[in-house]
C-alpha cells in the first residue's frame, strides 16, 4: 500500500501567534480556528509551538493558591514566549503519513509543524492521521 505524505493531510498556512502576543490573543486564536495547537513565528522563522495544554499548565499550576479572577490578569500579562516550546520538532512535506504518525506516537505529540527549505508550510494534527487511517481503510 502506498502512503499519502505528510503534503496530502496537513493543514496548509496554518494560523499562527507570535512570541510577544499573550496567552489570550493565543486562546482566543485557537477558538476561533478550532485548533489545539499553533506555531509560533517570530520574523519568518519558527521558533516554537503553543498547545492548549501549555496554556493549561501556565494558568493552573498546583503550586500556587489564587482566585480565578487572577486568570484574567495572567490571560493580559503572560506572553506566548513563556509558555510555548521551543525550538519544536518539525515534519517535511515528503515524509509519509506513517513516519509521522509513529513521530507523534513515539514523541507523544498531538501534532507537528510541517517545515520546506526553512518555511512554515503547514501543521498535521492527530486527527489528520486519523482521518488519514480512515479513508485509506474504509474503500
Amino acid at each position: 500500500m502506498n502512503l499519502p505524505s505528510v503534503s496530502d493531510i496537513m493543514t496548509r498556512d496554518p494560523i499562527t501567534v507570535r512570541p510577544s502576543q499573550t496567552l489570550r490573543a493565543a486562546i482566543e486564536a485557537m477558538r476561533e480556528h478550532h485548533c489545539r495547537r499553533l506555531p509560533v513565528m517570530d520574523d519568518g522563522k519558527l521558533v516554537g509551538i503553543i498547545s492548549d495544554r501549555d496554556v493549561r499548565l501556565a494558568l493552573n499550576s498546583p503550586f500556587i493558591m489564587r482566585d480565578r479572577r487572577e486568570d484574567r490578569v495572567l490571560l493580559d500579562q503572560v506572553l506566548v514566549a513563556e509558555c510555548m516550546t521551543p525550538g519544536p520538532v518539525t515534519l517535511m512535506p515528503e515524509q509519509s503519513v506513517l513516519e509521522a504518525a509513529r513521530l507523534m506516537h513515539d514523541r507523544k505529540f498531538g501534532g507537528l509543524p510541517v517545515v520546506e527549505k526553512g518555511r512554515l508550510v503547514g501543521i498535521v494534527t492527530e486527527t489528520d492521521v486519523l482521518r488519514c487511517f480512515i479513508d485509506l481503510h474504509s474503500n
